[in-house]
């Protein structure tokens, strides 16, 4: 008897729209061997679940109350197996604060940041100050639990304040000394490396659009034109991270190389699984297709993440 999959995709984050393309391109994977259905959370999903009774819930979410543990209890107090990490290490990662202070206590080289809390400091001329003080410009700021780039900026002191504006909505805004160098992306399955991919964006960083325009003409480097030592040193690194915030299933970590030094900027606990995703690239290039992938992260689903 075929298992019954049940693929989480839109939500209400503002990733929405790819965590659809994501679920769509799962979907098409899997119909023929599983009983699939995509189902949107906003739509009254727990009912949901219980009629449709799926052996495993594939987790397409991202960003917001996907990514962030906010699912991820729900469905281990529904106990039914699930994709991905759970709830700690899901909650953990998608901070950017908490996660940074982890990777920093375990002596993992990521850059020095401030934090910023609108509705706290009022006076937006105080945290210019302490930035340029403490970090130098140029920086980056972004929320703190938001991925794909969403609401990322590169500062310099004369636009720093107004781009800080375009994120007053936020509770916390991570203000981040901007690393420049190389792009270096390493893929996670499981308790191994799988692999590392390097990105030549034509914009101005890898932004939302240069990871999912085609028009973008971001370019992906396989195999990356690193030293054997170097790859096996950043790997290690992304494997490092993944243990200690004890993640599941599939990560991607996300690294600038500069001065010969890898700086950890985050893990993506949920990366996308479309077209032009990288996981699944870097799957490909060591000889795991798309559709074994995918069945990977299905059989690797358990009730507590």
């Amino acid at each position: 008897m075929k298992k019954k999959i049940l693929i989480l995709a839109g939500g209400y984050s503002k990733e929405r729209e790819i965590s659809i393309k994501t679920a769509k391109a799962v979907f098409k994977q899997i119909r023929k061997d599983f009983i699939c259905k995509i189902l949107d959370p906003k739509n009254g999903f727990i009912k949901e679940i219980r009629r449709f009774k799926p052996n495993v819930i594939f987790n397409a979410l991202h960003g917001r109350y996907g990514e962030d543990g906010y699912i991820q209890l729900i469905l281990e107090h529904e106990k039914i197996k699930y994709t991905h990490s759970g709830v700690k290490a899901s909650s953990i990662c998608i901070n950017k604060i908490i996660s940074k202070k982890l990777f920093t206590q375990n002596k993992i080289l990521s850059p020095k940041f401030l934090v910023y809390k609108p509705s706290q400091n009022n006076n937006s001329k105080d945290i210019f100050r302490r930035v340029n003080y403490n970090l130098k410009f140029p920086v980056v700021i972004k929320p703190i639990n938001e991925g794909s780039s969403v609401g990322v900026y590169i500062c310099h002191k004369y636009n720093f304040l107004n781009n800080l504006k375009k994120l007053n909505n936020e509770k916390e805004i991570l203000v981040e000394k901007y690393i420049p160098g190389r792009e270096i992306q390493v893929a996670i399955m499981g308790n191994k490396k799988l692999g590392t991919i390097e990105l030549v964006p034509k914009r101005k960083f890898y932004d939302y659009k240069a990871k999912y325009d085609k028009k973008a003409k971001t370019k992906h480097i396989l195999p990356v034109d690193l030293p054997i030592k170097k790859l096996k040193a950043v790997e290690n690194i992304a494997l490092k991270a993944h243990k200690i915030t004890g993640c599941k299933g599939i990560t991607r970590s996300d690294f600038r190389y500069y001065n010969n030094k890898f700086y950890l900027l985050e893990i993506n606990t949920q990366p996308g699984l479309t077209e032009l995703s990288l996981v699944p690239e870097i799957a490909k290039y060591k000889g795991i297709n798309f559709y074994n992938l995918i069945k990977w992260i299905i059989n690797d689903a358990s009730i507590n993440r």
